[in-house]
């Protein structure tokens, strides 16, 4: 089973946000079978079900280790929304 998951960090430490969000993207981008779309506001994930959730918590859990605070807004859609909007 596919999934397509659309997340956004937002940082709430003081440190620099913009790194910590890029260490989160890179750290997904690693995971072979995941397929990461970013824009200015969210970033994509498209991948194998258990795959894309069990990397996505790991790096959740990773940030919350780290930072202690940061909001996460997470969207989880079954099937994999790359490919449709590809067939348009």
């Amino acid at each position: 089973m596919q999934i397509s998951i659309e997340i956004s960090l937002y940082p709430l430490a003081e440190q620099q946000f913009k790194s910590e969000i890029w260490r989160f993207i890179k750290k997904l981008r690693q995971v072979e079978g995941l397929t990461l779309v970013t824009n200015g506001m969210s970033t994509q994930i498209f991948g194998d079900y258990d795959l894309a959730v069990n990397s996505v918590m790991s790096e959740i859990k990773a940030v919350h280790q780290q930072l202690g605070t940061a909001v996460f807004v997470c969207k989880f859609i079954a099937g994999d929304l790359q490919q449709v909007e590809a067939e348009s």
